[in-house]
């Protein structure tokens, strides 16, 4: 066995054994044709069959590169010659190299799925410490995740914005929907910290502001019911300094929930009825997060958790402009070309993090 992992790969291959013995079963389930009656169960037995398949493929490129190690380790052994010797020593590199990159991938691919990874997401962003350094700030994030979403060709869609002009924005919740969404940006969750020369700043002193983010799962009609009668809906005037309507019509809704206290509003839309469709969708996304809490056992809140109170020591990441410097706390990594990062190209980033979670779950 190639591997330094010890039982981790023992783990490994065991996974990917379970992973192969279901993917027979399930193409037995698919070949009976009496399992078309079921519409629902072919559906989710066919969806299935092609996650595991991903899975059963690695297994098999797996199996391939190891028999290739012990031919090219037989090589090793028994030839003599100087120059086959050395092909046979880059050849065993080569794969090796191969081999390991292939391993992270199966262990992305084995983590047992989080139930909620394949949901849309409710990401809201809003400005900390730091004034209308903050504001400018939470401006940027809010592009950079748009412009992340472009590049995974994912929907990107304004929920509620509180600007303040000059390009600061207070708060911003946001809609992003498409493939596996939350399952790459509940990495985001935290607290932001930023560090830079505002150009206003006419001495050239440093400042360190903070912006909070919290990424929750979309929940449907079908995982939150909301009962009328616990709903209380308020109508208002738009206001703030992005409001194209303000003062003209009562159009912005403010919806309270009786039960739990939640109050969620929208204005971002000149019609009642979308700004009302828009706030229900993010009440049920806080509704469904504080289910989730209450399954866990969780003492402390998740959403107050993730975000924490937005004070300057409370970080998960950094961006110190002066430097060129990306520094994700939770890594312990130093990354460069912040300008780049803002413009989205985070997928380096979001990949370590899934392969952190994913050796912390093998050990």
């Amino acid at each position: 066995m190639y591997s330094t992992d010890g039982l981790r790969m023992d783990v490994i291959r065991e996974k990917l054994a379970e992973s192969e013995e279901r993917y027979r079963a399930l193409q037995e389930e698919l070949a009976n044709p009496q399992i078309m009656d079921d519409r629902e169960a072919f559906v989710a037995r066919s969806k299935e069959l092609a996650e595991v398949s991903e899975a059963v493929e690695l297994y098999r490129q797996l199996t391939g590169m190891d028999h290739d190690l012990e031919k090219l380790e037989e090589d090793r052994r028994t030839l003599d010659d100087k120059e086959l010797l050395q092909l046979v020593k880059e050849e065993t590199e080569r794969v090796t190299r191969e081999r390991e990159a292939l391993l992270e991938k199966i262990k992305l691919k084995l983590i047992p799925p989080d139930p909620l990874d394949g949901k849309d997401i409710i990401l809201e962003i809003r400005a900390g410490a730091g004034g209308d350094e903050a504001a400018l700030f939470a401006a940027d994030l809010m592009r950079m995740y748009k412009r992340f979403a472009e590049r995974n060709r994912w929907k990107f869609e304004v929920l509620n914005l509180h600007d303040l002009g000059l390009g600061g924005v207070k708060e911003a919740v946001i809609g992003i929907s498409g493939k596996r969404v939350y399952s790459y940006l509940k990495y985001e969750s935290g607290v932001h910290r930023v560090q830079r020369v505002p150009t206003t700043e006419s001495s050239g002193r440093l400042h360190t502001s903070t912006v909070t983010v919290a990424v929750l799962p979309e929940a449907k009609d079908v995982d939150v019911h909301l009962d009328d009668k616990d709903l209380r809906i308020d109508t208002f005037r738009a206001s703030g300094a992005g409001g194209q309507h303000v003062n003209k019509t009562s159009s912005a809704i403010r919806i309270t929930h009786l039960p739990s206290g939640l109050v969620v509003s929208c204005q971002d839309e000149r019609s009642q009825l979308q700004n009302k469709d828009k706030a229900l969708r993010i009440l049920r996304a806080h509704l469904l997060q504080r289910e989730r809490e209450r399954q866990s056992q969780r003492i402390d809140d998740q959403r107050r958790v993730q975000v924490g109170t937005g004070e300057r020591s409370e970080k998960i990441r950094t961006y110190n402009f002066p430097q060129d410097r990306i520094t994700d706390h939770r890594l312990r990594e130093n990354l460069h070309n912040l300008q780049g990062f803002l413009d989205g190209e985070m997928s380096g980033l979001v990949e370590k993090l899934r392969e952190t979670e994913a050796a912390s779950y093998f050990g």
